[in-house]
């Protein structure tokens, strides 16, 4: 019961004042299941990325620490392939300092701060931190292209493709205004047949 109340809470307080470039919320309105979006940082190899987490909440929340996981690839010294954290306050005491004080919010902004400032002597990656230690141009060049491969707003689309599509789009003064902003509702003959025009 408490989880429950406190979980309602948290979720409220970060739908109406989120941490900057942080959203959460429920995944198919199921209270322990939440995802979470981190814009990476400005001035960070993560700038202009999009990641996605998981977080699963125990049935002893705020007892015990969400189980946070990343769901897009990110190169980091502290995140592993599975998306895994190493993270302190993600664990209980006495090897982590996990407080039942703490929330999902605080959380998010301390894994936000992780991706800005890895902690290369407690790794899950070893040869991403030697990297991080000792080539770090070469690391920063490494988490750049993986941002823009799996985080990237664009991966899917080329830029040049992409301003012809809002090009087209501007052009034609008849559409609704929610067409013109998202295309939502243009299928995708029409896309086609607009990219061809």
């Amino acid at each position: 019961m408490q989880r429950a109340s406190r979980l309602k809470r948290e979720l409220s307080l970060l739908t109406m004042e989120p941490p900057p470039g942080i959203t959460c919320w429920q995944n198919e309105n199921q209270l322990d299941d939440l995802r979470a979006q981190i814009l990476g940082g400005a001035d960070t190899p993560y700038e202009k990325g999009i990641f996605n987490l998981e977080i699963v909440v125990p049935e002893r929340y705020p007892f015990e620490p969400p189980k946070i996981r990343f769901l897009t690839p990110i190169y980091h010294p502290n995140i592993d392939s599975a998306g895994r954290i190493c993270l302190d306050v993600l664990k209980l005491p006495p090897k982590g300092a996990w407080r039942p004080s703490l929330n999902i919010s605080t959380l998010l902004t301390s894994i936000q701060l992780l991706m800005a400032e890895p902690n290369p002597d407690d790794p899950l990656m070893a040869d991403i931190s030697s990297e991080y230690k000792y080539n770090r141009q070469l690391f920063l060049l490494n988490a750049k292209e993986w941002t823009e491969k799996y985080a990237s707003q664009q991966k899917r689309a080329s830029k040049p493709l992409e301003e012809k599509v809002n090009q087209s789009e501007t052009s034609t003064a008849n559409e609704s205004t929610v067409q013109k902003r998202k295309g939502s509702n243009i299928s995708k003959k029409e896309k086609k047949s607009r990219l061809e025009s």
